[in-house]
């Protein structure tokens, strides 16, 4: 039996993934998203991510992911600012820190990796 499967990314259903208030910035940004698949020792995971207009701070993990609706600037402590949309590849590296302004909802499909034990 085969664990592969299709999902039609812009209608998944999501469910909430709570900010911590610490990291919002400005606006009232909500997050949702959906975990499709996770390696059993957690070093891998595979899903879907939202979030809602507003400005949050992170901290970020390798990740790659590709938005599929939204746009969002994603500006970096050291001055690199990335400008993301619709059909763009991201790669994050994990310590990086961010400030995410959301002008749109913001979809991504996304794949995150860990070194950790």
């Amino acid at each position: 039996m085969t664990n592969s499967f299709a999902l039609h990314i812009p209608d998944a259903d999501l469910e909430p993934d709570p900010l911590d208030p610490a990291q919002i910035v400005s606006g009232t940004p909500e997050v949702t998203g959906k975990v499709l698949w996770e390696s059993e020792d957690g070093n891998r995971i595979r899903g879907i991510w939202q979030i809602t207009p507003g400005v949050v701070t992170d901290t970020e993990a390798d990740e790659m992911f590709v938005v599929i609706s939204g746009r969002a600037t994603i500006a970096f402590e050291d001055g690199t600012v990335l400008e993301v949309g619709p059909g763009d590849v991201t790669v994050l590296h994990e310590g990086d820190r961010t400030t995410w302004t959301v002008h749109e909802t913001l979809r991504k499909a996304y794949e995150l990796t860990s070194s950790r034990p």
